[in-house]
């Protein structure tokens, strides 16, 4: 504690931001003068309603749950800090830190909808059996022109050479350039919150890009994208654009996606491939357990509505709508990249798109294989040809994603049965408030029409 202490000192630090994700992966928290910051470290903790955890992406409140823990009294819970998260904010001007915290009771016990926590019980599933699972996380984001009305479409910003972009510039050095401006910015703002981001390249969509991570610890991973989000969209405002994350946020261009690569260590050796590269029962085992629970799981991969427009998009754009595996084939929902080593063997989950909580995508993920390990699951076949229209097997609504994640037995065993029982009844809320809004398309066709 000393050590955090001389930290805030010699930064100069006037303010702290505790922050927490809500269960859509949403930064809340109090922000607080560094000595009320510390003095409530000694006089027990900030807190805050245990009803955060309530909250809809709609900002609605669901109130259907009714136990000890999330109760109709509206108690609180306790921010811990997690220190080794604590950075500075390189986007203001007077010296601010940052703190990821975890939500705890009174007794030190981590709440059970805590999404972080959760992925926190998933990384000790795999400790107990003696593997330590490892993450990459690849995350995909659009550049858009300020939206001040949301009936609005989105519009494509213009680059540095006054001109906005059209057609496919996939992979575009110059593409790149054209936010040059912007990713130096980001660039510096990574850095200096030391966030390992690797590289950066154009994808398919006008101004849209993809970030990539450099692989290593799943919680450490999951605070680096809940933090990433926060600097790009900064940083985008900074230049007078937005940065989003939603799954399709354009109608015809294609969607966002964060693809995870992962991989699992047994004492600091990787079980997916044998001492000739060849692919091992456990590697059979992990991938059966991503095809057979990711359609129960889905809801953490695919968590608005929003999402399975991205998802139903496949014909059109390539997002792989399956539970399909396959060496280099970026059509199936599991992608086996090429490797020259053992170190380099993972599995791309390439089902989840970058508007969700990171925290609880990559413990649905590991839990899955996890399961598979465990119950020594087998794999389909190896798929060698295109997969976009083959063997879907995927729920493809949010209506039927949500009602199989209530159902699911492992998804209770794994995540808790308040947690899925909270979760169901946000998404039910907001499916309820999407469903009231009149749109665009039934004024065009059913105004004058019917």
């Amino acid at each position: 504690m000393n050590d955090y202490v001389d930290w805030l000192k010699k930064n100069k630090i006037t303010e702290v931001e505790c922050m927490i994700p809500d269960n859509s992966g949403i930064p809340r928290g109090k922000i607080l003068p560094t000595k009320k910051f510390l003095s409530s470290i000694e006089s027990g903790g900030l807190r805050l309603p245990l009803a955060l955890f309530k909250l809809a992406v709609s900002r609605d409140v669901t109130y259907s749950i009714d136990d000890q823990i999330l109760n109709p009294t509206d108690g609180d819970f306790i921010l811990k800090p997690d220190f080794n998260t604590l950075r500075t904010v390189p986007w203001y001007e007077e010296p601010t830190a940052q703190v990821i915290c975890d939500a705890v009771d009174n007794n030190d016990n981590v709440i059970e909808v805590h999404s972080r926590g959760i992925l926190k019980k998933v990384i000790g599933l795999y400790e107990k059996i003696g593997l330590e699972p490892v993450v990459a996380p690849e995350i995909e984001f659009y550049l858009v022109k300020k939206n001040n009305d949301p009936d609005n479409p989105l519009e494509t910003p213009s680059g540095q050479s006054g001109r906005i972009e059209k057609g496919n510039q996939s992979y575009g050095i110059d593409a790149v350039n054209e936010f040059d401006h912007i990713f130096e910015d980001l660039y510096d703002y990574c850095e200096t919150q030391e966030l390992d981001v690797e590289n950066i390249n154009h994808e398919d969509g006008p101004a849209q890009m993809e970030i990539n991570f450099k692989h290593g610890n799943p919680l450490d991973l999951a605070d680096q994208v809940f933090l990433f989000k926060r600097t790009l969209r900064q940083t985008a405002l900074k230049h007078n654009l937005y940065a989003t994350f939603m799954a399709k946020p354009m109608e015809d261009t294609p969607g966002n996606s964060m693809h995870i690569h992962q991989s699992i260590l047994k004492k600091g050796k990787p079980i997916f491939v044998d001492k000739n590269l060849k692919t091992t029962k456990q590697f059979d085992n992990y991938m059966g357990g991503l095809q057979k629970y990711s359609k129960a799981f889905l809801p953490l991969f695919a968590p608005n509505v929003n999402s399975f427009k991205r998802l139903r998009g496949f014909w059109e754009e390539g997002t792989p709508f399956n539970l399909n595996w396959g060496f280099e084939n970026r059509t199936c929902g599991f992608r086996v990249p090429n490797f020259n080593s053992a170190n380099q063997a993972r599995i791309e989950n390439r089902l989840c798109g970058s508007d969700v909580n990171p925290y609880l995508a990559i413990a649905a993920t590991l839990s899955a294989g996890y399961l598979g390990l465990k119950k020594k699951l087998n794999a389909t076949p190896e798929t060698k040809k295109a997969a976009y229209n083959v063997n879907v097997s995927l729920t493809e609504s949010i209506y039927q994603s949500i009602d199989t994640f209530s159902r699911s037995k492992e998804a209770k065993e794994i995540f808790g049965e308040t947690f899925i029982e909270l979760f169901c009844s946000i998404k039910d809320l907001e499916v309820n408030a999407y469903n009231k809004i009149i749109t665009a398309w039934e004024r065009e066709y059913l105004l004058l029409n019917v």
